[in-house]
């Protein structure tokens, strides 16, 4: 694993800015919208195709392949198989989200099919999500998590060693686990947590970082540096909820290498 530094980030972001990688999104009807703008004003290029009839060859111009199971259906799943298989095939990362494991069966048990199907190369959610595809018991409130990150680091520690991702929980700390590792991540503001999709955006924002580094543990990590960072400096400004997401855009366009250093913060 590289060493996570404001360095490391920032020249992420500029192979993002400079590359603008294409990033296939079989996402959620919810999200869909905010999800693109993020990963435009960041850099990078966001298509939303989940048609079983393109997604495979849609995969196969993409740098990223980021899949979020929020609002399912038969069709979208067979879509999702489809696409994390040529994904795999083509070695083109993938970045699953399991958006509300826990919630219902169905759903929770979507979540465990699809991934053990096919190894994804982050595995991204909140607390409650995490520990619902990793064992029984778990569950959530609709999307929103009712465990802390700090409760899901042994289910995090369990998928990352059952199916060799990397596992990001997300939550008012986030914490990044791998096989060997795990990094705390302290940036972010509260007031993120009352925009809806933020998780969702958070998971498409790992698709971007992955598309340009390898490392799938540091682009990971990267990712969620820079949300944060993005979300303190919009707070600042914002005066609620919808000022929030639009600052937050303009603040994802504008992050720079001075912010950066300035702001990180991480442990582990």
């Amino acid at each position: 694993m590289s060493k996570i530094t404001a360095q490391s980030i920032w020249e992420d972001v500029g192979k993002i800015r400079d590359k603008a990688p294409l990033v296939h999104n079989i996402t959620n009807y919810v999200v869909m919208n905010t999800t693109a703008n993020a990963l435009l004003s960041i850099g990078a290029s966001p298509v939303m195709a989940h048609a079983e009839q393109e997604v495979e060859d849609m995969v196969q111009l993409a740098s990223a392949l980021v899949i979020n199971i929020g609002t399912l259906s038969e069709h979208w799943i067979r879509a999702m198989e489809r696409a994390m298989k040529q994904a795999q095939s083509k070695r083109i990362p993938i970045i699953f989200d399991p958006v509300g494991a826990g919630a219902t069966p169905y759903r929770t048990e979507t979540a465990r099919k699809l991934i053990r199907a096919i190894s994804p190369a982050i595995i991204r959610g909140n607390a409650s999500e995490i520990m619902a595809v990793a064992a029984d018991g778990a569950q959530t409130k609709g999307v929103d998590s009712l465990h802390t990150t700090d409760a899901a680091f042994e289910a995090a520690q369990h998928l990352a060693k059952q199916y060799g991702s990397v596992v990001c929980i997300s939550g008012a700390e986030d914490i990044i686990v791998d096989n060997n590792h795990f990094v705390r991540v302290k940036n972010g503001h509260p007031l993120m947590g009352r925009v809806t999709g933020m998780g969702c955006t958070a998971t498409a924002i790992c698709g971007a970082f992955a598309a340009v580094n390898a490392d799938p543990f540091q682009a990971a990590t990267h990712a969620m540096i820079t949300m944060g960072i993005a979300g303190e400096i919009a707070a600042e400004i914002a005066h609620g909820p919808g000022t929030m997401q639009l600052y937050f855009l303009d603040a994802l366009h504008q992050v720079n290498q001075s912010d950066i250093e300035k702001r990180i913060k991480i442990e582990g």
